[in-house]
């Protein structure tokens, strides 16, 4: 039973090589907290930044969310896509973390979301800025420390298809070794 916890900065592409790697690994079961955060701001009817400023007023939220993602990985055969997914899931046989400078990342996401560089910069800063310091109260969380990871890779200069060869070798290591 493996248990496989991605995290990563927004624009590192934490999502984009999760689901790759879901795709080959079909043993494992994608989970993904950005999922579950969509559909519940969807359920209550609000726009994502709306739903970002309900979380930081209300705890509860990030707490079922990484709940959800504790509890998933105990049970294995999984593949987490989170934020704090290295932290909730103690027990992953395999953490990784994907960076990126912040330049880059914001890049990614303005391209991505046909927005411009400079108001996802801002908003980018500011929701970084918001998590780090909501995930310090909720769980004592320094999110910026990486020391509990087994794997802390840039992705700047890497493809898709590089990061994906890199992290499957990774979780293929993992998987000989626990059967």
């Amino acid at each position: 039973m493996v248990a496989v916890a991605i995290s990563g900065l927004h624009g590192a592409g934490k999502s984009t090589a999760a689901k790759a790697l879901a795709k080959r690994f079909k043993s494992l079961r994608y989970i993904c907290a950005g999922d579950i955060f969509r559909e519940l701001v969807k359920e209550k009817g609000m726009t994502l930044k709306e739903g970002q400023r309900y979380a930081e007023l209300h705890p509860f939220i990030d707490q079922m969310i990484d709940r959800k993602i504790a509890d998933a990985a105990r049970g294995g055969k999984v593949l987490i896509d989170a934020r704090l997914a290295g932290w909730m899931a103690k027990k992953a046989d395999l953490k990784i973390f994907l960076t990126a400078p912040i330049k880059v990342r914001v890049k990614r996401i303005a391209q991505r979301e046909g927005r411009r560089y400079r108001d996802v910069y801002e908003e980018t800063v500011k929701r970084e800025k918001s998590e780090a310091k909501r995930f310090k109260k909720l769980y004592n969380i320094d999110v910026n420390d990486y020391s509990i990871f087994d794997i802390v890779l840039n992705t700047e200069r890497l493809s898709l298809a590089e990061t994906t060869k890199i992290l499957a070798a990774a979780i293929e290591a993992v998987m000989k070794r626990r059967r």
